[in-house]
């Protein structure tokens, strides 16, 4: 085999190589691991949501959520973290006024990504001052919520036909979803979904049963120790 050949195989097999290497680069999910004083919870983030899913590995790689508190935490509903001045606040303080000066704009990727029982989402200011429902810089939150009979979607559906402009309806799968398995409707198409949770939701359920204050904080601290990515 002559030099001209090999040098043209050797490029044939670089560019499948690098092709082979790209394909597997997008289609690999990032996953996080949370270790919280009540055990530990692993999630993975979506590739249909970039913005959210590399702003939430740099945070997690900085140390952003080393020590701070699940600052909102209320029953049948969600566990809310992402306000870094909690890593230091004093017992009964109100929290969970702060993330960062900065915004994402909304990934809403529905229905594909809706709010089930240990969906992933980021947290953000009304719509009132944020039309756009651009999502906090840090603050998120993970879905626990209840399940719904017919009639209870159905009152959700037409909450969400006015506060989306009849652009989230809720599938038939995903009405089968929210009977059987659980999760807070009302929320979607709303705020941007960016990952659930792998393992690990009987501790979200656990953080979930705590005792609260007035403010929904909980009255002993539930704190992320660590936050790690992990893949």
């Amino acid at each position: 085999m002559n030099h001209k050949i090999q040098f043209i195989i050797l490029i044939l097999f670089c560019s499948f190589s690098l092709g082979v290497e790209a394909q597997s680069n997008d289609t690999i999910r990032h996953e996080v691991l949370l270790e919280t004083s009540l055990g530990t919870i692993r999630l993975v983030l979506y590739n249909e949501t970039p913005l959210h899913r590399d702003n939430f590995l740099r945070l997690v790689k900085e140390g952003y959520y080393d020590g701070i508190l699940f600052h909102r935490v209320i029953s049948n509903f969600m566990i809310q973290t992402g306000d870094s001045t909690t890593r230091h606040a004093k017992a009964g303080e109100s929290v969970g006024e702060y993330s960062p000066d900065y915004t994402i704009p909304a990934e809403i990727v529905f229905p594909k990504y809706f709010h089930k029982r240990g969906a992933l989402a980021a947290a953000r200011e009304g719509d009132d001052v944020n039309p756009e429902r651009a999502s906090s810089s840090s603050q998120f939150y993970i879905v626990v919520g209840k399940n719904h009979s017919d009639a209870d979607l159905d009152r959700v559906q037409q909450i969400l036909d006015e506060q989306t402009g009849g652009k989230a309806t809720l599938t038939k799968e995903i009405r089968t979803h929210y009977r059987k398995k659980g999760g807070t409707p009302h929320l979607d198409g709303q705020y941007t979904v960016f990952g659930e949770v792998l393992e690990g939701y009987d501790v979200v359920k656990k953080i979930d049963f705590v005792f609260t204050d007035d403010y929904d904080r909980p009255v002993d601290d539930v704190r992320i120790i660590k936050a790690t990515v992990v893949k």
